[in-house]
């Protein structure tokens, strides 16, 4: 399709978006206008994917969630492959590993490539899983033979390849593939590609395979720079690779954020120890991290689920990378305080932890008062002293 001059990504969207319409190009959902379009033939075009020899030799492959790739994902499984997939929005992770069950037929592995069976043959993936990703396959609006790429303008794919390259799983060498229609194979000015925009390096249609030998390099990180505290909010999981990343001394000012709020990193701490202690269940109203003794390096935890373990909240903080020097645990109480080496370190953690959820529940998260003498768990507003340390654990 040719693409009309002196245009913008938005109108390249438009355009594409208008024509499958307008051809009935698409198969359900529609109209295809702001989606990864679910065009008609994806199957015959996704029966390229095995031939490729990147596929061929990888042995780890991410696919994204869109309808049009489930031929995709089928091949992988069907393949004996390890199956990665984005969860939605990032809302819930960065991605998960896709388990169909023990032998399982063609039929079955069918079904855990749709949308309904990664929900139900899943298990997330966490940061500290050192996966490896040998193959990248994703979702596009409009693609260019020379592999410059536009997505539907929500960035979750630029993003999930910058997460990816944060946590080691890609380098510049893993190849990007990308299963579109032939009308979507159009030509984009490189003018109109920014340092966050990821390319491809083969494009599949129902006619054809592009071997894009695009050069331009990919994304080499996050641009915190581009990330707004909006976009912060909503993914917990990038909460926490800009927790570590400040840690190891990058800068991770945000879009809308003063530069001089933000502080350096520490080290890790060492491991974490439970102090488990009786209190009285009265809840603390708000917390405060300034104080007459200064800044505190505790962190108050609130509005945990009745029943929930140290286990659950430790093994939260460890994914998270926020694991502090000793927890205080005052389970029947539905709250916990962390201990850290320096207030900085818990500002960075309260940071982090904000919008935190166990179970249904959003848990409260602030700093608390400073320690005072003969007070090991610091204090927040109206809160009584603990008592003394009836049980310790180690992680």
């Amino acid at each position: 399709m040719a693409r009309k001059p002196g245009v913008s990504k938005q109108d390249i969207r438009q355009q594409i978006w208008d024509y499958m319409e307008s051809q009935n190009l698409a198969d359900f959902p529609r109209p295809v206008h702001h989606r990864i379009p679910n065009f008609k033939e994806a199957s015959r075009a996704a029966e390229h994917f095995p031939r490729l020899q990147a596929f061929k030799v990888a042995r780890t492959i991410k696919v994204n969630p869109d309808a049009p790739q489930t031929n995709a994902r089928f091949f992988v499984l069907d393949s004996k492959k390890t199956l990665l997939v984005p969860t939605p929005r990032l809302r819930m992770g960065l991605f998960n590993k896709i388990t169909p069950p023990p032998g399982a037929t063609k039929d079955i592995l069918r079904k855990c490539a749709t949308s309904q069976g990664v929900r139900s043959y899943s298990t997330p993936v966490g940061l500290d899983s050192r996966v490896l990703v040998d193959l990248v396959v994703v979702g596009s609006v409009a693609v260019s033979e020379k592999g410059w790429r536009i997505g539907k303008g929500e960035g979750y794919a630029d993003l999930e390849y910058a997460m990816m390259v944060s946590m080691g799983a890609v380098s510049q060498g893993t190849p990007v593939v990308t299963i579109v229609h032939d009308c979507q194979v159009v030509d984009i000015p490189e003018a109109l590609l920014e340092d966050h925009d990821l390319t491809v390096d083969y494009i599949l249609t129902p006619t054809r395979v592009i071997a894009t030998g695009c050069e331009r390099p990919k994304p080499t990180g996050i641009i915190w720079s581009k990330i707004s505290s909006e976009v912060m909010g909503k993914i917990p999981i990038l909460r926490s690779l800009r927790c570590r990343e400040r840690q190891a001394g990058r800068d991770v000012t945000l879009q809308d954020e003063p530069r001089h709020l933000l502080g350096t990193g520490s080290q890790q701490p060492p491991p974490l120890s439970t102090v488990r202690r009786h209190q009285d269940p009265q809840q603390p109203e708000s917390c405060s991290g300034q104080g007459e003794d200064g800044p505190s390096n505790t962190v108050f935890i609130g509005n945990l689920p009745r029943g929930t373990r140290v286990s659950e909240l430790k093994r939260a903080l460890q994914e998270l990378g926020t694991v502090p020097q000793r927890l205080t645990w005052q389970g029947p109480q539905r709250r916990a305080f962390l201990h850290y080496e320096a207030p900085i370190s818990a500002q960075q953690a309260v940071s982090c932890l904000q919008g935190l959820r166990l179970g249904a529940a959003t848990l409260k998260v602030a700093l608390a008062r400073p320690q005072r003498a003969g007070d090991v768990t610091g204090s927040c507003a109206e809160e009584p002293c603990p008592d003394r340390p009836s049980a310790v654990s180690d992680l």
